[in-house]
């Protein structure tokens, strides 16, 4: 197949929430509390919610940037690709690239939707006005503008189960069939995967046919071996951090509860699932008898395959693999605006993965997967032949994608961790509180010598 024959649908990208998302959007008496946009003197942009001034402002929204000017930070909606953030933007990108639909999370608000978890406990009424205002803007303002473009996904009161599963089943009436959720609500100190606590939560998705996506990091922390570690070592270990969110997954009592239930893996990658499925069965096989686990008649890899939606950006080694996997449950991502997109040559990036591969698995990873899995048909809207890479491409013949420096606009280079915990970049996690340890261990012994 030809790459501009195929027809590409992206399960992970990002939006870059505009600053006006919350107008009209709250009952008067928390109108005043909503997030806002506050541009400093120095001309950069940032999130204002309860005082605080909110770390995530761009997170790594640098498609269309030299490689390297990429960094964490784009400092203002000056220093983005207008895709980032305006929704019609947005689609010419996608359009640009070849790609005819995308499932997006959020920024500010933290993958999982964190940020209103945080102030729960004192203002539970105004934090799940929040949720459901981010929730009707997306489906709104973002995703509802381009019905045939966009898998909405939107976000949960992470606080109440019941109030979860309520919200669940109201943004499913309005046609949105995935949530995101933490990869480890432990770290957040929330009951774990293991806890029965999030029952009713679950029951709602599985009624719904509701896709819980756990995107890499939505626990707001992320693996560190050392904070004067090379960043480098934290965006290779990033590769492979949903391995522990499978497992705990596969030994927990969600699937016996909810057989139906299906959980993405969002930008988890594919290849290391060849040797994750080989080791939950000898675990069962040889450890099964003195802990307990019990799978009755099927192994643990069966249930992996059955209910766990994987995806990839550029995984070689996966696709030469994927005669191990289930064929039905793969998928693809873009990963826009964020530095690890193939933004805009993925089809021929994509491309470069499907020699030998059959005509018919390509549709499915590339497209017929995600339509099934998150109950998206696009073509009820749009025709076929209207949706593949070439005609897409030619809809915005001349679309600008040239790579443009936004180098005057930077801020401090953080080449560790603990320049990028430092600088404030989730700076409620756990890995703060490490990197405090480690800098008073390292003064103290400076002060020593």
């Amino acid at each position: 197949m030809n790459s501009d024959d195929y027809i590409m649908i992206s399960v992970d990208d990002h939006a870059i929430e505009p600053s006006d998302m919350f107008e009209g959007r709250l009952p008067r008496k928390f109108a005043d509390k909503a997030p806002f946009v506050r541009r400093d003197a120095n001309g950069h942009d940032c999130w204002v919610y309860e005082g605080q001034v909110l770390a995530n402002f761009g997170l790594n929204a640098v498609a269309g940037r030299p490689k390297e000017e990429y960094g964490m930070e784009p400092n203002s909606f000056d220093d983005m690709r207008a895709g980032a953030f305006d929704v019609h933007e947005r689609v010419k990108d996608m359009s640009a690239n070849g790609v005819l639909a995308s499932l997006n999370f959020p920024t500010f608000a933290r993958f999982a939707g964190a940020l209103f978890l945080t102030n729960a406990g004192k203002t539970p009424d105004q934090a799940l006005a929040m949720v459901q205002a981010y929730n009707d803007w997306h489906l709104e303002d973002w995703a509802g503008q381009y019905p045939d473009r966009f898998i909405p996904c939107c976000i949960t009161p992470l606080w109440d189960p019941e109030l979860q599963a309520r919200e669940v089943r109201r943004v499913a009436e309005r046609g949105c069939h995935a949530v995101t959720f933490s990869s480890n609500p432990y770290k957040q100190e929330l009951p774990s995967l293991h806890s029965s606590f999030w029952d009713p939560f679950w029951a709602a998705c599985e009624e719904t046919g509701t896709v819980v996506c756990m995107h890499l990091g939505s626990s707001s922390s992320a693996p560190m071996t050392a904070p004067d570690a090379p960043y480098s070592v934290q965006i290779t270990g990033t590769a492979i951090t949903l391995f522990d969110t499978a497992s705990d997954l596969i030994w927990s009592d969600i699937f016996k509860k909810f057989p139906n239930l299906k959980i993405s893996l969002s930008e988890g990658g594919i290849g290391w699932i060849p040797y994750f499925l080989e080791r939950v069965d000898y675990t069962y096989r040889q450890h099964g008898a003195w802990t307990g686990a019990d799978f009755g008649d099927r192994m643990p890899s069966d249930i992996f395959k059955s209910n766990i939606i994987t995806c990839f950006i550029d995984d070689h080694f996966g696709v030469a693999n994927l005669d191990t996997m289930n064929h039905d449950m793969i998928t693809w991502e873009c990963d826009y605006p964020h530095s690890d997109s193939t933004w805009p040559e993925a089809p021929e990036r994509l491309a470069a993965h499907f020699g030998g591969v059959a005509d018919d698995l390509i549709d499915k990873i590339s497209h017929r997967n995600a339509m099934s899995l998150y109950s998206f048909d696009p073509f009820g809207i749009r025709p076929r032949e209207r949706c593949t890479v070439g005609a897409l491409r030619a809809e915005v013949t001349g679309h600008d994608v040239s790579t443009v420096s936004h180098e005057r606009h930077r801020g401090p280079k953080a080449t560790t961790y603990g320049d990028i915990v430092s600088t404030g970049y989730r700076s409620e996690s756990a890995e703060a509180r490490e990197v405090a340890k480690y800098n008073e261990r390292r003064t103290s012994a400076e002060s020593a010598r």
